[in-house]
């Protein structure tokens, strides 16, 4: 084609229909994705899968008018710090945040680039927002659960090990504070449970804990869901078997590895929910007016094997809510 010819060619494309002129001009946006796992963790490939066909049947397709920059953490503190570090460097349109550490650690690098989170405790306590119903900053997103939580674990555990006298909530409080604490003790006092908090930070920590639980009938264990936790979520499991401690714990990850019974919420679930807030963030509307809003899907699982080794009897109740049995 001579150059005059080509010339003449980009001038007709003022004639173009509205759509294929804007798709000439498209810009690519970026987004960056920080998640707490490693890049084998089945659930969390999953999410991010959920994320990217979310956004795609939004209009926001990778390789055409989105790229997508995915970092993995690998449960490590010092890499999420190095990686949220990288990922602000990159300047993205938008970082999507998975957890309260990764959340926290983005918030340390930028004021200025929205950040949508998804599964964090606390956001208000953890100075992420300023309000839940007006953020007012550059963060916004899917929190994890209520602080009420707290005490629908222990009416769960008390409906499954009616002998209960005395009850521990386990928590990391680096990463949840006393979030669930007040509605763990409210629920207590009603229910005649003396209630035990048990702030963990190692292994040792936890056994600790959970023997001091089992020396003696009508102990019993909720475990909260944080990233801490669901790390070292064997040797909770395992010592709450070796110490015939009955348990409930705030995410399936636990029920499903051997755990007695987990009440949480749908985590995909999260990710697919948040998309709509990427998609009107890059739309040009602020994180900082959109509400955070809390799951509105939850999961039971529970396992009867341990339920067996424990001896004790689940409820018929108990068994039909669940939406997972494991035998």
């Amino acid at each position: 084609m001579r150059r005059r010819e080509f010339i003449a060619g980009l001038g007709s494309a003022a004639t173009w229909p509205l759509a294929a002129r804007a798709q000439l001009v498209e810009r690519v946006r970026r987004i960056g994705v920080l998640t707490t796992r490693d890049e084998t963790d089945p659930v969390t490939k999953l999410q991010v899968s959920v994320l990217t066909q979310a956004l795609a049947d939004l209009g926001w397709t990778v390789g055409r008018n989105v790229r997508m920059d995915l970092r993995w953490a690998g449960d490590d503190i010092n890499r999420i710090r190095a990686l949220a570090q990288e990922l602000v460097g990159l300047q993205p349109d938008i970082i999507m945040a998975q957890s309260t550490p990764v959340t926290g650690a983005l918030q340390r690098e930028t004021r200025t680039i929205p950040i949508v989170f998804v599964n964090v405790s606390e956001p208000v306590g953890s100075g992420f927002v300023a309000a839940l119903n007006q953020p007012g900053g550059n963060i916004t997103g899917f929190g994890l659960y209520e602080a009420s939580m707290g005490g629908k674990w222990l009416d769960l555990l008390s409906e499954i090990a009616p002998g209960l006298k005395r009850a521990a909530i386990m928590f990391n409080p680096d990463i949840v504070g006393m979030y669930y604490v007040p509605s763990f003790e409210t629920a207590a006092r009603s229910l005649k449970v003396v209630p035990i908090t048990a702030s963990v930070h190692s292994d040792a920590d936890i056994e600790t804990a959970i023997i001091a639980l089992g020396r003696d009938p009508g102990g019993g264990l909720v475990v909260t869901p944080d990233v801490f936790t669901l790390v070292h979520r064997a040797p909770i499991i395992l010592a709450a078997a070796r110490n015939n401690v009955p348990a409930v714990y705030g995410a399936p990850d636990f029920a499903r590895d051997g755990g007695l019974l987990s009440y949480g919420v749908d985590l995909v679930d999260n990710w697919r929910r948040a998309a709509p807030y990427v998609d009107r963030i890059l739309r040009g509307e602020k994180p900082g007016d959109l509400p955070v809003q809390f799951p509105t899907k939850y999961e039971m699982v529970l396992n009867l094997k341990t339920a067996k080794a424990l001896g004790l009897a689940v409820p018929p109740l108990t068994l039909l809510r669940a939406d997972e049995v494991i035998e």
